[in-house]
């Protein structure tokens, strides 16, 4: 059975794959307890249970997200949990050896929205609104060991990112870098962007970057 992504749920595009390539060189296994922060349509989650991980919980504020996520895992028989909430919010009290988020990370006119049409990459004047709340709520639930990896755009300030983890305690850097054709929301950006300096006048690509950062044991 083919499973579309419905409309309004983040479907699986190329900061998708380029944090699944990241998560599928971790260590997992049967007791690795995994966290999908902002699901979406449950890609990530699904490709852990896939590599064996039994704990896998998925989070999202989308009411479709979640119903998208925990259909697709029961089609496919993998054991991942879903939650209905902002952020990490619903789990704040656990801890885990793997958390992947791949947040709003647009930079934008105005705040991060919390629904309709944007809210799943519409991230504030600098694209950090979501990207700063993981960086300083992500390190308390990492175990000893544990790792965060974090997808996010050039254009919302790898550097910052970085500093903010390794503030928090983290082993961190940069483990991934891909250069992409600017898809059809930073295309209707572009002009916006340019006016504020954060893309040059006529560029088309953006650089993808995925952070690692570790808790030591």
């Amino acid at each position: 059975m083919v499973f579309k992504t419905p409309p309004g749920v983040y479907a699986p595009q190329d900061d998708t794959w380029l944090l699944s390539e990241a998560l599928l060189r971790e260590d997992i296994t049967a007791g690795t307890a995994v966290l999908d922060v902002g699901t979406g349509s449950g890609a990530l989650a699904l490709a852990a249970a896939g590599r064996g991980a039994a704990q896998v919980t998925a989070v999202d504020v989308s009411p479709l997200a979640v119903g998208a996520t925990w259909l697709r895992a029961r089609l496919k028989g993998l054991p991942v949990r879903v939650l209905q909430g902002d952020l990490l919010t619903p789990v704040a009290d656990r801890g885990f050896d793997l958390i992947v988020a791949n947040p709003p990370y647009v930079p934008v006119a105005g705040r991060r929205i919390r629904r309709g049409r944007g809210v799943a990459w519409r991230a504030g004047g600098d694209g950090r609104a979501v990207v700063d709340r993981i960086c300083r709520d992500a390190p308390p639930l990492l175990r000893p060991g544990g790792v965060l990896l974090l997808v996010h755009s050039g254009l919302c300030g790898p550097d910052r990112t970085v500093e903010r983890l390794a503030a928090a305690g983290l082993r961190t850097a940069v483990a991934d870098r891909r250069t992409i054709p600017f898809g059809p929301v930073l295309r209707e950006q572009a002009p916006w962007l340019e006016a504020h300096g954060l893309i040059a006048p006529g560029e088309t690509k953006e650089e993808l970057v995925v952070i690692r950062a570790e808790r030591q044991l």
